[in-house]
């Protein structure tokens, strides 16, 4: 399986853990000229964009060590240009979390950081 399939596996899982803990999909693989966000999701009355990232080897560091402050910024500019095009969700609070799966652990349940980085 290729590096493309095993983050859209890991996507999927997440998303599927993620709602399993009471959260509602907006939005996947939302996509602007500057960023994407893996998810889009609601808890509660926050609005969550989620960033999934795996890693199978610990060469480069682990899965949430992978989410740089370039990757940040790029988040960042994604969830910003969400909120120009869906003013409807613009007045809820806001919350950036990292789902990270490390080495072949794809079938248990993520590592979870709820507010990993914040504007």
């Amino acid at each position: 399986m290729d590096a493309r399939a095993l983050g859209k596996e890991a996507e999927q899982q997440a998303e599927k853990y993620l709602l399993s803990q009471g959260l509602k999909t907006l939005c996947c693989n939302f996509n602007c000229r500057g960023g994407e966000i893996d998810l889009i999701m609601l808890e509660r009355s926050t609005l969550v964009f989620i960033e999934v990232r795996r890693r199978l080897h610990h060469q480069y560091g682990n899965a949430a060590e992978s989410v740089n402050f370039t990757k940040q910024r790029k988040i960042i500019h994604a969830a910003e240009y969400f909120l120009l095009k869906n003013p409807r969700w613009a007045s809820h609070n806001c919350r950036f979390d990292v789902i990270a799966y490390d080495g072949n652990t794809a079938s248990k349940a993520p590592l979870w950081y709820k507010d990993a980085f914040r504007i």
